[in-house]
This record gives C-alpha cells, structure tokens and sequence, in this order.
C-alpha cells in the first residue's frame, strides 16, 4: 500500500456558493444611505424600514414592561410592610413596669433632638434615592441598575421598619426619660413589694406618655444604618471594593455613609432617648437587613461583576445565543463593562473561540468541539 497527499480542499471539500444574481444585485437596500434619486429606497423600502425599527424599539419597551412586572410581588410586599410600620406607630403597645429609684431612668426629657424625625427622612430616605440614580449615571448607566437600587433600598428599609416598629410595642422597654415623660404623682412612691406602672403618671399628651416604652430597639438607627447601609454596599459593589487591589480611597468612600449612620444612632444615647444596647441592637439589625436586601438583587461584594445587577427573571427568546462545548473565557468582567441596548444585562466577555464552525464540519456531520485537521496536507492510504 502507497500513500499520496492530499490537499485539506479534497480532503474536505467545501460547497460553492451560487453567485449572486443580477437581479436581487440590483435591488435597493431599505438601508442604503445614497442620495442618488435613482438608487434611493421605495416608498416601500422606506415603510419596511420604518416598522422594522418601530418593531425593535416596541420589543425593547414590551421587554422592560415585562421584566418590571415580574417584580411586583417585591414592590407589593415592600409597600406593604411600609404601611405595616406606620400603622403599628399607632398602637399603644406594652409597657413594662419600672422603679421611681432607676438612675438610668431619671434622665432629662429633651424637647428638641439632634436628629428630628424630619431629618431622619432626609438622611436614611432622600439621600440615597439620590446618590445612587447619580453613580448609576456616572458608572453603568443602566435602567435596570436603577430599577433595583430603589427596590433594593425599599425592601430594607421596610423590613428593618417593620421588624423594629413590632419590637418596640412587644418589648415595651422604658426610655431613660421615661421618668420625666410620666411626671408621677405627688408622693408617689414603688409598692413595698414591687414596681410602678404608667397608672402613677399625671402626663397629659398620650403622644409623648406612649413613646416612653418604646426604647428597645432605636428606630433612629436601625432606619439609618439600612438606607444609608444599603447605600454604602452599593458603593462597594461600583468600586469593587474587595478586588484584591487593596485602593484605600475605595474603603473610605464606601464607609462614608455608615459613618453618617453611626452619628445618627450616637445622638440618640446624647438626647438620651436610648440606652445604649438600643442603639447597638438597631444598628446591627439595620446593616444586616441592608446586605440582605442587597444580595436579592447585586451579586455578592467580590464578584468581578459586583458592579452590575442580577439579569432580569424573565427569558428573553429569540436572543438567547447557542449552546457550545467549547471552553469560555475565564477573563473577568470589569468595571467599566457596558450594557446591552436595552439596558438589562450586561454585554458577556467574548469567547476564546468562535462559533463559526471548523472545516468540514457542516459536510461530515461531526461535533463542531472537535478540532479541525491541524494541517493543510493529508497522508490518506492509496490503494493499489
């Protein structure tokens, strides 16, 4: 038996495309740019274009309705955990027994506070409602980051709400002013064998005699530290704080914001509204809630895609790409990856290889995984 080589072409031999006919040649584009009235578009071509591009942006608006409606579970749980903690504002709640001989309770009723509830609002609401349309703007510039940094924002801050609002009129715990909020009666003293009850007090506003026994936990802080907490995970999540690069100026800035927090939850225990295990229990309640809500909707802070949302639940069909077996690249997305046109997802590093198939595959029917003849000559056997 003798061998002759072979050229890869006889080996494989690929199909001949047809030529291109004159006439579909000379067909106008609904594309074509050209001012010359004889090679412009039709009136039809003109129409063709026109609803093929209505077609696109009507796509791309019905995907964003869809993807928006498939969160509304979470935004009717979160307005009703909201309405949960106003209305529980209103209930009188328990209020536990204390002794006229407490120091902790003797404490100086403060008419005006360093942080009224006005500039609560401002502070854990107002805030990072605005900072974080502002580093969308200045980062990813996506739609879809914006939809989920407000509805993250919104399911911590009502969780933390609700959670802290049911403790307090469960708990019932005195304030440390509780004594000058009750203002006793004349010779009024603790029962030999006991404690007093709100029933010694002579306080004529219901406002303020109800809010003594809501010490435990600080609403102030648990309120602060899960907007602005919120706030500072997404800050590190745009900053890719924990990139293993070690930038300080990226610690600092995301720290800012519970910074701000911390001195919200301090002036309480300075106006003595609190005790201090209050002030501890809310802040750690409010951060936590904070990176919980966060991680519904961000991946985890040492992702290489930290600085992007989850995709959206729903499936977009018809612009799925194939299945392949061949390995992806492992080169991480950073910081400055862009979206997709309809602002969704972000665009996914490109392959290593590419999903034009290998030679001869379409014509022997063989997995495109495989690798192609690595050569342009063949030894094939000769018969003889």
């Amino acid at each position: 038996m003798s061998y002759h080589r072979l050229q890869e072409s006889e080996a494989y031999p690929l199909q001949q495309l047809p030529a291109r006919s004159a006439t579909v040649a000379s067909e106008p584009s609904i594309y074509s740019t050209t001012t010359d009235p004889e090679e412009a578009p039709t009136p039809n071509g003109r129409d063709e274009m026109f609803n093929y591009r209505n077609s696109r942006s009507g796509s791309r608006r019905s995907l964003r309705t869809r993807a928006v409606l498939s969160y509304a579970p979470d935004w009717a749980l979160c307005i009703i955990l909201a309405a949960v903690f106003f209305a529980l504002d209103e209930v009188p709640g328990f209020k536990r027994q204390f002794s006229l001989q407490d120091i902790s309770l003797r404490h100086t009723y403060a008419i005006h506070e360093r942080v009224p509830n006005w500039a609560l609002y401002i502070i854990f609401a107002v805030a990072p409602l605005v900072l974080m349309p502002v580093i969308n703007l200045l980062s990813v510039r996506s739609w879809w980051d914006f939809h989920s940094s407000w509805l993250g924002w919104l399911l911590s801050v009502s969780i933390t709400g609700a959670i802290t609002q049911f403790s307090k009129i469960t708990v019932g715990r005195p304030r440390p002013d509780v004594i000058d909020r009750c203002q006793p009666m004349a010779g009024a003293a603790d029962p030999p064998l006991g404690l007093s009850t709100v029933a010694i007090c002579t306080q004529t506003d219901i406002h303020i005699l109800r809010d003594g026994w809501r010490s435990f936990p600080s609403g102030h802080s648990s309120l602060s530290f899960a907007g602005l907490g919120f706030l500072s995970f997404y800050l590190a999540g745009k900053l890719h704080l924990f990139d293993e690069k070690g930038h300080t100026v990226k610690a600092w800035i995301s720290l800012v914001p519970l910074a701000g927090a911390a001195l919200v939850a301090i002036s309480r225990t300075m106006d003595y509204r609190h005790h201090w295990q209050d002030v501890l229990t809310g802040s750690i309640l409010g951060l936590v809630v904070a990176y919980f809500a966060y991680r519904q909707y961000y991946p985890q802070l040492t992702s290489p895609t930290s600085h992007t949302p989850y995709p959206q639940r729903i499936k977009r069909g018809g612009h799925e790409l194939p299945t392949h077996n061949r390995e992806p690249s492992t080169a991480p997305v950073m910081g400055n990856t862009s979206f997709d046109n309809d602002g969704m997802r972000p665009r996914q590093a490109a392959s290593r290889y590419s999903d034009r198939p290998s030679i001869g595959d379409e014509e022997v029917g063989r997995d495109s995984t495989l690798h192609p003849v690595s050569s342009t000559n063949v030894d094939v056997p000769k018969e003889t």
